[in-house]
């Protein structure tokens, strides 16, 4: 008998595929058979992991390569665009969900998992599970809905049914469903899945007391060994990182800004990421203090940083609390500021607005995240975090999950 088959499914974007790759790793790495689909242009990261690439050509609109940015010149030009408000981006998801399900049914028909795992925006996975009788896992790279959150949102839920195009989406999602066979109400299909791994710290998740732990397992973030090189100058006193990610990095009036507030700050040695829409000659003199690149090692500079200012991504939050390093927020778009706001609530950070922060601003910040109790509290969280389990801790659900499922149907468990 073969190994048992573990097939998980993504789509195409950094924040989405990078916090699972670990787990997806150390899954391949305890004999199971593990396939991944996504859209071509993340085949390379994902067949590093040991796992089998399965295709499906995503209809959601390119986004920055999987860890570098870059893109696929493969990718369908005409493609749906993130523009518009909150109703306009739903829909792009359900029209991504149509066109996936298909796709994933012709590829895993012939080749039907003994378990699905899935990211939050891979819904498609789960009625592929309940129409051939396979458990699901939902992999979250963020925070999951927790008791009572259906009445939270109301007011906003209610505005999206208030809109004629709103009302669209949801009887369009309706329809999806109940075309597959599946009866649910569509926020409880999408929103609360039967089992979950919730791949960030506690801290970030909002109403965590709220949260239900027979469903949702908090593992943490399941980071790889930190790679690349940067070393520590030997006269540098303390190290300040400046990253606003991987997506909204065109803001060369934020890095002057910093320039101007950091440059020759006695002690402190700055690396300055500006991503790859920026040229350097926009930031004008850069003083001795302060390395600038398109791109950088985070985690390897975060094990040696003193401060670290971040746009509050969960990718970022997750290094920043993981490493210890206290951080100044200074969140841009979508669930940033909610994180740089739970950051500020656990005393790991304090926040900015990056639109108005000037040079006095930003050397403020500094010195107050430098205080020592949210220097202790950093530690503290730090300690917390590296012994929720990670990578290790998430595998053992998936496993678990699998070999529950077996042996209900008298299956042994295979590798």
């Amino acid at each position: 008998m073969g190994r048992s088959h573990i097939a998980m499914v993504g789509i195409p974007a950094p924040g989405h595929v990078n916090p699972g790759l670990e787990v997806i790793r150390e899954l391949a790495a305890r004999g199971y058979r593990v396939s991944y689909a996504n859209d071509p242009s993340f085949r390379d990261v994902i067949e590093a992991t040991g796992a089998g690439f399965v295709p499906y050509r995503s209809t959601l609109p390119e986004v920055a390569g999987p860890a570098r940015g870059g893109g696929d010149p493969d990718r369908e030009s005409g493609q749906a665009s993130w523009e518009g408000d909150v109703i306009d981006q739903l829909s792009v998801f359900q029209r991504d969900y149509e066109a996936m399900l298909p796709q994933l049914r012709a590829a895993f028909e012939s080749d039907r998992p003994d378990l699905f795992l899935y990211d939050i925006a891979a819904g498609p996975a789960r009625i592929l599970a309940m129409q051939w009788g396979v458990p699901a896992v939902q992999l979250s790279p963020t925070y999951v809905a927790w008791e009572g959150y259906e009445e939270d949102m109301r007011g906003f839920t209610d505005g999206l049914q208030a809109d004629p195009r709103g009302r669209a989406y949801f009887d369009r999602q309706a329809a999806f469903l109940a075309g597959e066979g599946i009866g649910m109400d569509p926020a409880e299909f999408f929103g609360r899945p039967p089992r979950a791994v919730v791949l960030i710290p506690e801290v970030l998740q909002p109403n965590a007391d709220r949260v239900n732990r027979d469903v949702y397992t908090f593992t943490g973030p399941a980071l790889a060994a930190a790679t690349g090189q940067w070393q520590r100058p030997a006269a540098a006193e303390h190290v300040l990182l400046v990253s606003l990610g991987s997506a909204f990095t065109d803001r060369p009036e934020f890095y002057r800004s910093c320039i101007e507030a950091y440059g020759n700050l006695p002690g402190w040695h700055v690396v300055l990421q500006i991503g790859r829409y920026v040229d350097p000659a926009k930031l004008g003199p850069v003083p001795a203090n302060i390395e600038v690149h398109p791109w950088v090692p985070q985690l390897r500079i975060l094990e040696q940083a003193d401060a670290f200012l971040t746009h509050a991504g969960m990718g970022g939050a997750n290094e920043g609390l993981f490493t210890g390093t206290p951080m100044i927020a200074a969140p841009q778009a979508v669930d940033q500021f909610g994180n740089a706001d739970a950051l500020v609530a656990a005393g790991a950070a304090v926040r900015i607005d990056s639109v108005t922060a000037d040079a006095g601003l930003l050397r403020r910040a500094l010195a107050e995240v430098r205080s020592p109790q949210i220097v202790a509290r950093c530690a503290e969280l730090s300690g917390q975090l590296r012994t929720a389990g990670g990578t290790k801790a998430a595998a053992d659900v998936v496993e678990a999950v699998l070999a529950d499922a077996q042996a209900g149907s008298g299956t042994a468990p295979r590798r």
